[in-house]
């Protein structure tokens, strides 16, 4: 079986902390470390009551202290909101502290709502236009320096920090294979291109120092349970976070319900489940199967798992079980 990782949001569940959201994420991660996971990855948004990582690199810091093998790092830091040479000296200083473990996963999206993007980036379109040219820059940062090399990173420079490209379209597939890069796609809430996508990078795809052969990883959300109808409830949480999504309503992390009969409107039912089509929702059994027909279709290097579960306690059930059907 291929490798199989987690990407968390660190959820505020309602109810809960920011402080226990963080809590969550750490034992989530031991655990993730403990049942064999390749990585444990945190993505940045921001402006977002049911979202706590909005400092990723401090959370990656927050988990890297709490683990010793596993992998971490970012599902990812949204670049044009931020300098290259403030994420160089970021993780850098994180490959500095946990050696050999830290991946810097790449997105161009702004990781929120427009008002806080602008607060974010000043500069909407230069934030954009500039992201290969941005990604190109912190790859220097991070390598060795050359001699005339007037700009360096420090802590960062000749950290090799791993580059992986995120994307949920055609053009992050174009742009990963003309930089080398292993190329993470987002089908866990965008699934729409993602078999093409894959097909255009693997055909495209560059060898570059980091990287000889193409290496992609899918994503999926995941809610595993002892029977299909607890984890089917379960996963109301995160149909419910998708409907608020798209009425504009931030709200923490929703307890899961009953049934969503009377939460959403036969359209939003529609946009919700074609978002997450590729969910896979079930008892050990069922989420084996969907999972074996998903990968499959993809014929993917690496699965990422997120597990939007309220609970912490059945979110550490759903990793466990998980990381169960690899065997």
């Amino acid at each position: 079986m291929i490798p199989f990782s987690i990407l968390d949001l660190s959820p505020i569940a309602e109810g809960h902390t920011i402080s226990e959201a963080l809590d969550a994420t750490r034992r989530m991660a031991i655990k993730a470390e403990e049942c064999g996971y390749n990585r444990f990855w945190l993505a940045e948004h921001h402006g977002m009551p049911g979202i706590a990582s909005a400092a990723t690199s401090l959370v990656i810091a927050h988990v890297g202290a709490a683990t010793k093998r596993i992998r971490i790092g970012s599902g990812g830091v949204m670049l044009p909101n931020h300098s290259p040479l403030v994420i160089a000296e970021q993780f850098g200083t994180l490959e500095a502290l946990y050696p050999g473990r830290v991946d810097l996963g790449l997105g161009r999206a702004p990781g929120t709502d427009m008002r806080t993007a602008r607060a974010l980036r000043r500069n909407m379109e230069a934030g954009t236009e500039s992201f290969p040219h941005d990604i190109i820059e912190l790859r220097r940062l991070l390598g060795e320096p050359a001699e005339d090399q007037s700009l360096i990173a420090v802590p960062g420079m000749g950290s090799h920090v791993p580059l992986w490209l995120l994307g949920s379209s055609l053009y992050s597939a174009h742009l990963a294979a003309a930089l080398g890069l292993p190329y993470a796609f987002a089908s866990h809430f965008a699934p729409d291109q993602l078999l093409e996508a894959i097909a255009i990078y693997r055909e495209r795809f560059q060898p570059s120092a980091e990287l000889d052969k193409p290496y992609v990883m899918v994503g999926v959300m995941g809610v595993a349970a002892e029977t299909d109808a607890q984890a089917e409830h379960l996963f109301t949480s995160s149909q419910q976070q998708f409907v608020n999504l798209r009425r504009n309503r931030r709200t923490p992390f929703p307890r899961p319900v009953e049934t969503m009969e009377g939460v959403w409107t036969d359209v939003e039912r529609y946009g919700v489940e074609h978002s997450l089509r590729y969910a896979v929702v079930g008892a050990a059994a069922t989420a084996k199967d969907k999972l074996a027909e998903f990968l499959k279709a993809t014929t993917a290097d690496e699965l990422i798992i997120s597990m939007p579960v309220h609970s912490v306690e059945e979110r550490l059930q759903s990793v466990e079980i998980f990381a169960g059907l690899r065997q």
